[in-house]
């Protein structure tokens, strides 16, 4: 892709009273790729992941993932769009920051999608992620839901959904 130019479709703070989920719905349809952005914190006390879905749907979904710990790795599959999460319990005012990259999300093919997680923590037990995946769908995709896996997303936690264009 030459010159690609970022451009801020949407965004979202969680405020004071947290919140379990956040949505972009009405993506315009006239990029060729999606970029999320987001820093998290979950609000209980032990380590669970986001959980992403498109146009509704967390269904469809085949990931790969990588993840060290401080202290060993691990690799696997699961049928759900996942990616790391501080949680509440790890040092205070820490975020999990994410990027999960769309490439050719009208496409009439199935989409694959790729994250990078980093947990923050100021121990050995801290997490880094590296997912790959495919969402069996070929419908464009049109909205996109980020739901804790724990109870709530904490006050502050913020999600950004980039266009990406080539010139």
């Amino acid at each position: 892709m030459a010159n690609p130019t970022l451009t801020l479709i949407a965004s979202s703070t969680v405020g004071s009273g947290g919140a379990s989920s956040v949505t972009f719905s009405s993506i315009p349809q006239t990029y060729t790729d999606l970029l999320i952005k987001c820093s998290v914190r979950g609000s209980l006390g032990a380590n669970y992941g986001g959980l992403i879905s498109f146009n509704g749907s967390g269904s469809g979904f085949t990931e790969k993932y990588l993840e060290g710990s401080g202290s060993s790795v691990v690799s696997g599959s699961v049928a759900q769009f996942i990616f790391a999460e501080v949680s509440s319990s790890q040092t205070s005012n820490t975020f999990t920051n994410t990027e999960v990259y769309i490439p050719n999300y009208t496409s009439s093919n199935y989409k694959s999608v790729s994250s990078n997680s980093v947990t923050e923590n100021n121990s050995t037990l801290s997490y880094a992620d590296l997912t790959a995946n495919l969402w069996s769908n070929t419908a464009a995709i049109t909205s996109i839901s980020i739901t804790a896996s724990t109870t709530s997303w904490v006050q502050y936690s913020t999600f950004y959904l980039y266009g990406i264009s080539s010139s």
